[in-house]
């Protein structure tokens, strides 16, 4: 059950100051925010579920580097105590009584796990005009920065719950922008790592070869100490064999990062037509160069079979990977592979599909023929990592790639959906498996926009640090939250 809704107290004027959430924050402080603004109006709808009480009090007994703070996690990330939804009606009583192994070491390192969070439904692979933010098991997610403005997803509530002070910090998951997008728009710190360095196990899967976990936080030294205690070889997850040597104290050091002799790569035709948008990107590559960093102008446009040959690949194994994990549930879950996802939902038409449909299901369900698949997942990755992200940087002799991450958020769409803007690079990122960190690089009219980093393989350290440079150094002023609906602003 969730904290009463009556407790509003004085919770709204303790969520910020001019450094983010207060220091005022205990689990119970949250848990009244979560009363207050995510219960109560203006209803954020960004955590889906609260831990039990008893779980709550025991974890604040435990000692480590993260001893006390408040997490989130995304509700397809599975924890002990509390079900896993994946947002969907189908998982409502999914309680395995089982941590992903990421949760246990967040566990391990003392974190108190609060919640979990809403998210785009199936994490946004479901439907073809989605809005994202919405379950049928969660509602739909709000920005708080402005409550008719869309969360971006798939990660919507965890980016949302940080924005809105509802906790220390959460965990969002990506396949392809959903924790650097959401990031942006909400005005906090996305870190998407290499793929690899956190397990994928017991995490309701899309893609074997571009899901991972990662931190959204305030600052990026907070989502760097997140992903310390998060990274890890993971016997249950091949692709983590080699975690072991590239995991380390990724906050160390970071109050100090510098950018002098930085190589900085400018994706120039990635910054997108939006004015604003752009003078806000000049602005940070300007307070980069001022800080000592190289701005290395680059003209790259992607191979326009990069997303056709990403999307195929992604058909193939989000049934592959939905039907091993449906199939593996322990108990008696009704529900057993994509087939019957596909069922429940014509069965439940009204409360699952009211606003859009399940034509990806349904893709993926007819995506069988493995040579075809193997085609398209070798030409996007080496579209992407060899021929793209690696090629830059060899290229040009820089240290990483910049882009905006994204456009201002868009208004809340039901009926027709998202509304993204050709802006950033993040699929590079996403697809190649590569570290890709979205830091807050400004607003336009009250809504934020963020910085994305990017470098090659295992390069996460190295991406953490940049983007700290940057951070310490930014001189846009940054919006606060507003919870209230955007408004033209007066007085021109």
């Amino acid at each position: 059950m969730r904290p009463s809704a009556s407790i509003i107290l004085s919770a709204l004027p303790l969520v910020f100051s001019a450094a983010g959430v207060q220091a005022k924050d205990t689990p119970e402080e949250y848990l009244a925010r979560i009363a207050a603004i995510d219960d109560a109006a203006p209803s954020i709808h960004a955590v889906i579920a609260v831990a039990p009480a008893a779980a709550i009090a025991a974890a604040r007994r435990s000692t480590g580097p993260l001893a006390g703070r408040a997490v989130l996690v995304k509700d397809n990330i599975e924890t002990r105590d509390m079900p896993t939804t994946a947002g969907s009606l189908a998982l409502k009583n999914n309680a395995t009584g089982r941590d992903a192994p990421l949760v246990a070491r967040l566990r391990g390192a003392g974190a108190v796990i609060l919640g979990k969070t809403n998210l785009s439904e199936w994490a946004n692979f479901r439907g073809t005009s989605s809005s994202s933010g919405w379950s049928a098991a969660g509602g739909q997610t709000k920005n708080p920065y402005a409550i008719d403005r869309s969360p971006c997803g798939s990660s919507s509530g965890s980016a949302a719950a940080v924005a809105a002070g509802l906790s220390w910090a959460a965990v969002g998951t990506e396949t392809d922008g959903s924790i650097t997008c959401p990031a942006s728009v909400n005005g906090v710190v996305g870190f998407k790592p290499t793929v690899g360095l956190v397990s994928r196990a017991l995490v309701v899967p899309i893609s074997v070869t571009q899901d991972t976990a990662g931190p959204m936080a305030t600052s990026v030294h907070d989502a760097a100490l997140l992903l310390t205690a998060m990274a890890g070889a993971d016997p249950a997850d091949p692709a983590t064999a080699e975690a072991g040597k590239h995991a380390a104290n990724f906050a160390a050091g970071l109050a100090k990062a510098k950018l002098t002799g930085v190589r900085v790569g400018v994706m120039r035709r990635q910054v997108g037509s939006v004015r604003r948008v752009a003078a806000l990107f000049d602005k940070a590559m300007a307070d980069m160069k001022r800080a000592g960093a190289e701005i290395v102008e680059i003209d790259f446009a992607p191979s326009p079979r990069l997303e056709q040959a990403e999307s195929a690949a992604l058909l193939f194994e989000f049934r592959e990977g939905i039907d091993a994990y449906l199939a593996a549930l322990p108990g008696s879950a009704p529900i057993r592979d994509l087939g019957g996802l596909i069922a429940f939902n014509k069965a439940h038409e009204a409360e699952e599909m009211r606003w859009f449909g399940q034509e990806l299901f349904e893709k993926a369900l007819a995506a069988t023929d493995r040579a075809t698949y193997e085609k398209a997942r070798g030409d996007a990755t080496r579209l992407a990592g060899a021929e793209g992200i690696d090629a830059l940087l060899a290229k040009h002799k820089v240290d990483v790639l910049v882009a905006p991450t994204t456009g201002p958020a868009w208004p809340i769409d039901l009926v027709i959906g998202d509304h993204f803007l050709n802006i950033g690079a993040g699929s590079l990122a996403a697809v190649a498996g590569y570290p890709h960190l979205s830091v807050p690089m400004g607003a336009v009219e009250g809504l934020p926009v963020g910085l994305s980093f990017m470098a090659g393989k295992w390069a996460d350290a190295r991406v953490l640090r940049i983007g700290a440079g940057y951070e310490r150094v930014r001189s846009a002023i940054l919006a606060k939250p507003g919870f209230q609906p955007w408004r033209e602003p007066t007085g021109r």
